[in-house]
């Protein structure tokens, strides 16, 4: 049984793409696996069309699994890795990845129930060969996302916050008597600096004795 749900995956035609598109080819086989004469598609994306708007949001989205299961899988599938070594952002983009390895393994044994446990282990290994470096930067993209989105987020409550404050203070009864005062100098002040100005701006030119205008 194939999945179809990919268009460059359709039988129509596809053994001619695949000749002309060396790179589609290695995309096409680090995607699938042979199983018994099945293919089976290692990339969870490509059974998108299978979902429903909760799954393709569990699955796009790092952190929808408890902590303690990244932790008990993560030698499973970086077993060279000194995960104490690692700086907070590598680790972090490593633990997404074990998660999208996880949430891959489960949709695929949810759309391929027949598959036996020599299959899957054979299909986990594949994929911890050709799929790695393919989450670990979707995982990164993703929480680039959700950062940015996270400082937006901040930035517009603390320009709320500011806004209210200065409406809240603006709008009590002592900050008002306080203004009105000060608004009164604030006006006297621009009064008097025009009408400086504008004496200034109006005073007759005094010309000293033998000196003519030219013009």
């Amino acid at each position: 049984m194939l999945i179809k749900l990919n268009p460059l995956l359709r039988p129509v035609g596809a053994n001619a793409s695949l000749q002309q598109d060396p790179q589609l080819q290695r995309r096409l086989q680090q995607d699938s696996i042979e199983l018994a004469g099945k293919t089976v598609y290692l990339n969870p994306f490509l059974y998108w069309r299978r979902f429903d708007a909760n799954t393709d949001r569990w699955l796009r989205e790092p952190g929808q699994m408890e902590e303690e299961q990244i932790l008990k899988n993560r030698l499973r599938f970086y077993p060279e890795v000194v995960w104490d070594s690692l700086g907070d952002e590598e680790r972090a983009v490593k633990a997404g990845a074990v998660e999208m390895f996880l949430k891959s393994l489960e949709l695929i044994s949810t759309f391929n129930p027949d598959l036996t446990s020599g299959q899957l282990l054979e299909l986990e290994r594949k994929m911890a060969v050709t799929k790695k470096k393919a989450f670990e930067r979707w995982v990164a993209k993703s929480l680039k996302r959700r950062n940015q989105a996270l400082l937006a987020e901040k930035r517009r409550y603390s320009r709320d916050r500011w806004f209210k404050e200065w409406q809240e203070w603006t709008c009590d009864p002592v900050t008002r008597k306080a203004l009105v005062p000060i608004s009164g100098l604030v006006l006297l002040a621009g009064l008097a600096g025009w009408f400086m100005g504008s004496q200034q701006f109006c005073r007759p030119l005094i010309l000293q004795p033998g000196v003519q205008l030219q013009r």
